[in-house]
């Protein structure tokens, strides 16, 4: 009898065994595919940072690399490498899960895992051969999988999702982007960046629709540069492989069809919760008609030992909120009281420049009323911006209009990834605008883009605009 199983190992699952091992739980993971990690480490997070990394450096070294005074001939992409190298740093990084697991002394049983009660979990392997084990406690972090249409028909040839996308076999001529989200951006971008012609076709009528406007916009004149084609407020209503071509259909906000015609199509409208096989009705766990499983606030579902955690879960599809939320549970079951601000959950755009979140966007901020103040920098008024190359992009600030207290923070630029956290930080321990404006950022870098955008919203006072 375990004291933890975890179905799943993904972020949220590993993690939350990790965690369970280290306060003394006798801990099981189980996972269906051959290797740990789960999408994010296999054909998620992971992979797709390794392409847009170095379509970046080819990128630069087309077009930039010139200004810097590196001169360069008979410059190409070896398409095959660029993929190897991905598989490589994706190898490395499950490897080192599988470490972890051996380290923290969990027991990793791989095959399909599925309830047979409360407390046993019938493991099945490809083979067909099966074992059941049983424990005190059991996490579900199932993850999620790329969502469609019902009218598109996914190949896996000409009609792909994201991971396909990550194991292409040549650049696309003419790559159309069905969504405008996260994943599309990404994904576009890497081939863009490359010479791909890149069409977008998003149902709402901005970019990143689920990040503040400002970021939107800002992200589509940028990718404007690299010749990006956008065809927001449309509703695609026909994909059709046509051998070597695909045909997308989609009416505009008039009622107006437009065909687009391209090589390759990839859908990214999002992801759906996975829990295809995991026979939770066996259980008595409450699935809802989304596919999630249902939680409390405690991430606890209706039978009192099952948790679930992740994707599979209401809130933001992201690897770290999972995480965040596997250590939760495995501490909670220890007795710890552990705790989650899912407001101050980044949201981060791999694209560059990088986009980057936290807190409420502006749009939410009039949605509820709430007087705030907006401060503003630009990077193309940054010194260190400017010797990168680096000007696309800005720092939005949002502060209480009466308290100053931080409520959003929204980046576009180099490096937000990592910028973000500073924000994060301050807002956990309810800074003002004015408490950032007033520390010391090392100059020149391109944090103190963030500490101009809190002086802006501080009176007005940005000190190099």
């Amino acid at each position: 009898m375990y004291d933890l199983i975890v179905i799943g190992s993904g972020p949220g699952g590993y993690v939350a065994a990790i965690r369970a091992a280290q306060l003394g739980m006798k801990t099981a993971i189980i996972e269906k595919y051959p290797t740990l990690g789960g999408t994010c480490l296999n054909v998620g997070c992971i992979p797709s940072k390794a392409l847009l990394d170095s379509s970046e450096h080819y990128h630069n070294a087309a077009h930039t690399f010139k200004t810097h005074g590196i001169n360069l001939s008979n410059l190409k992409v070896d398409l095959k490498q660029m993929i190897a190298r991905k598989e490589d740093v994706v190898k490395q990084n499950v490897d080192g899960i599988q470490f972890l697991m051996k380290k923290n002394k969990i027991d990793v049983h791989h095959g399909l895992g599925s309830f047979v009660d409360k407390n046993t979990v019938k493991v099945t392997k490809d083979d067909g051969s099966a074992e059941e084990i049983k424990g005190k406690h059991i996490i579900i972090a199932t993850g999620s999988k790329p969502a469609s249409l019902p009218f598109i028909k996914i190949d896996k040839e000409r009609i792909i999702t994201s991971t396909e996308a990550l194991k292409m076999k040549e650049i696309p001529k003419h790559l159309i982007v069905i969504g405008g989200g996260v994943i599309g951006m990404e994904l576009g971008s890497v081939y863009g960046r490359m010479g791909a012609k890149v069409s977008v076709v998003e149902y709402m009528d901005a970019l990143i629709p689920s990040m503040d406007r400002t970021m939107g916009k800002e992200l589509q004149k940028s990718l404007k540069k690299l010749g990006f084609e956008f065809y927001l407020k449309h509703k695609v209503t026909a994909v059709e492989n046509k051998g070597k071509e695909v045909l997308v259909k989609a009416e505009n906000s008039k009622g107006e069809v437009v065909e687009l015609t391209g090589d390759y199509v990839l859908v990214s409208i999002g992801r759906r919760p996975y829990t295809d096989g995991l026979n939770a009705e066996a259980a008595g766990v409450k699935v809802n008609e989304r596919g999630q499983v249902e939680v409390d606030d405690h991430l606890r579902t209706n039978v009192p030992n099952i948790y679930a955690i992740g994707d599979v879960v209401k809130g933001a599809m992201l690897a770290h909120k999972a995480e965040e939320e596997g250590v939760f549970v495995a501490e909670s079951i220890a007795g710890q009281k552990p705790h989650i601000n899912y407001l101050l959950i980044p949201g981060v755009v791999y694209t560059w420049p990088e986009v980057a979140s936290v807190g409420y966007t502006e749009e939410q901020l009039k949605e509820k009323g709430k007087k705030y103040k907006v401060g503003k920098f630009p990077f193309l008024a940054s010194g260190r911006a400017r010797a990168s190359m680096d000007t696309d992009g800005l720092v939005k600030v949002l502060a209480d209009a009466e308290t100053d207290e931080i409520l959003g923070v929204h980046m576009i630029g180099p490096r937000t990834a990592d910028m973000i956290a500073e924000a994060v930080v301050a807002m956990e321990y309810r800074a003002s605008a004015e408490d950032i404006s007033r520390m010391s950022h090392a100059h020149p870098t391109y944090t103190e883009a963030f500490k101009e955008a809190c002086l802006a919203a501080t009176d007005n006072r940005a000190l190099h605009i």
